[in-house]
């Protein structure tokens, strides 16, 4: 999806393109090719809707999902599926191939691990190379560069190797604090005098990766924002074919990871009557936590000083707002899980179809059904629906704060009734889950050194009012909605913005180009809070009852 904004942050056009996607099993991989044409198709319908020529924009900035592209020495694509199609270069972010690799890896007690929450996710860069190495040899011989997809596509527009600080430090391990510790710390260790921790990659199997100044993983970084090469290449920016049709020599920032660039669009969108008064003005962000929601919740706080939080990825230097510490924290499937509750309901095909034919949403339908029902089944209020629904929400892993990929989704109060009213509460309990793997996550970093007290939700599921609202009275603080919902298009356009030297930093871009809009609060209905801590009780205990049954079936299988 491509954005198009103007100099006070205010979306003028969007456009989106289809991009393929190969599911098979726990491997999901898309193309790289395809991905850049669907990126310059959605730049020229963007710049048509918003009736604006390609000469006048003045600034360029990319984010993408944190997935692993293989290109050979001329840039063409490098397979990265049993399939052998070349086409298929791209392991998806959400790939969950590489989890024996992971354990591997994480046996190994690196001292980088204490950067990613004490261990690596099966999600991030290294298990998935630790993969291609040990399964597609023929590949890993080929791959003259491996990059993050937000990198890649910064490089095919600029011709550009730089990675990104936000890349490199949040998915490949990378220590982007050696640069702080080198110019303001006595204390300096051996394993943070450089980025790359040259033993870690000797000690997993992937020393070769170190070759030629590790050149195949990134030689240089920047932080995000930073402008790349000359800009625009004449081949990237011609207007024919499948390229940009902007201008030659465009500024491009260096990329974001899509959840992060939410952040950056976001974060400082806090109304006057929101904002906390504090000495420290440095220390207001400190407060917030910002929700990307959208196929996955990305939580996104930062700190002024390293806080290293079991569970939680981080603490990254740098890695979204420049010279703050960011803590990761994150639900593997949140959209994605509801369409999944939706899509296989036996109602679900009429829900659509009845949806379709009133120009509406099945979200909106079953939202408006659940306040119908709050009349019907005589219950004081809307959450109450759910008093004998629980859903654990981990159908695909627990990413935050228990870190268990082999976590299990688990629903419990399950009935023969196959009605759309069964759907609407099934899909409401869902929801009450997500937010309370939400809840359990604001909880444990607080107890780790957080002052998070607000809350700001950008993405495709901020634009439900059940969602935002149930996350609200459950969490107990109040959540910001930005002006312009599309953040994460905003946080791209925020580092063309930067590269174009429009802007003297990124935080001073991010305070004068993000908005507030709506600001919902948390019910104070004391009786709202007693039925959600009662029910977040049952949450908690559910992935215990799993770890049990877990451990009587292992024991049956010795």
């Amino acid at each position: 999806m491509t954005g198009l904004f103007d100099e006070n942050g205010k979306l003028l056009g969007s456009a989106s393109s289809p991009i393929q996607i190969w599911k098979d099993g726990d491997c999901i991989e898309q193309s790289s090719t395809d991905i850049w044409h669907a990126v310059c198709a959605a730049v020229k319908s963007a710049c048509s809707l918003a009736n604006v020529d390609g000469k006048e924009v003045v600034g360029i900035g990319f984010a993408a999902t944190c997935s692993l592209v293989a290109i050979d020495a001329d840039g063409s694509p490098v397979t990265v599926s049993w399939s052998g199609d070349p086409r298929r270069n791209v392991i998806v972010w959400m790939d969950h191939r590489a989890v024996k690799q992971a354990e591997k890896i994480n046996a190994s007690n690196s001292p980088v691990l204490q950067y990613c929450g004490g261990s690596l996710s099966p999600e991030m860069e290294p298990p998935k190379l630790l993969w291609v190495k040990e399964n597609l040899k023929e590949s890993w011989s080929m791959t003259f560069r491996w990059m993050d997809l937000s990198d890649w596509l910064s490089y095919r527009a600029t011709g550009d190797d730089t990675r990104s600080l936000c890349t490199t430090v949040c998915k490949w391990t990378y220590l982007g604090h050696a640069h702080l510790d080198q110019l303001n710390e006595t204390d300096t260790r051996d394993m943070e005098a450089s980025g790359w921790d040259d033993d870690f990659w000797e000690e997993i199997g992937l020393g070769d990766l170190v070759d030629g100044h590790h050149a195949k993983i990134g030689r240089s970084v920047a932080f995000p924002g930073h402008p790349l090469g000359s800009g625009l290449t004449p081949a990237a920016a011609q207007a024919r074919h499948f390229e940009l049709g902007l201008q030659v020599g465009t500024p491009v920032g260096t990329s974001l990871i899509d959840a992060h660039a939410g952040g950056v669009g976001v974060m400082e969108s806090v109304p006057s009557s929101e904002s906390k008064s504090k000495a420290d003005k440095n220390e207001e962000i400190c407060h917030r936590m910002v929700l990307v929601c959208g196929t996955s919740t990305c939580h996104m706080a930062v700190s002024q000083s390293k806080l290293f939080i079991p569970g939680v990825w981080g603490p990254f230097w740098s890695a979204m707002v420049p010279q703050y510490w960011l803590t990761e924290g994150g639900q593997s499937a949140t959209g994605a899980l509801l369409d999944y509750i939706i899509e296989n309901h036996v109602a679900s095909p009429h829900l659509a179809n009845r949806a379709a034919s009133q120009a509406t949403t099945v979200f909106a339908l079953l939202n408006k059904m659940l306040e119908s029902m709050i009349e019907e089944q005589n219950s004081p209020f809307l959450s109450a629906l759910t008093k004998d629904l629980h859903v654990l929400p981990d159908f695909h892993g627990n990413r935050s704060p228990i870190a268990d990929p082999s976590a299990k989704g688990m629903f419990c109060g399950l009935t023969l009734d196959t009605s759309e009213k069964q759907l609407a509460l099934q899909y409401l309990a869902t929801v009450q889950g997500i937010a309370y793997g939400t809840r359990h996550i604001v909880e444990h970093c607080n107890a780790n050194g957080h002052k998070i007290d607000t809350l700001l939700a950008c993405g495709g599921l901020a634009k439900n009012s059940l969602y935002v609202q149930e996350h609200a009275d459950i969490i107990g603080y109040p959540i910001i909605l930005p002006r312009e919902n599309e953040s994460v298009l905003l946080g791209s356009a925020i580092l063309g913005a930067v590269a174009a030297k429009k802007y003297p930093s990124l935080q001073e871009a991010m305070k004068s180009l993000n908005a507030a809009g709506q600001v919902v609060y948390p019910s104070k209905d004391p009786q709202v809070k007693k039925y959600h801590d009662a029910k977040y009780k049952i949450f908690r205990d559910l992935y215990e009852k799993q770890l049990s049954y877990r451990s009587i079936m292992a024991e049956a299988l010795v």
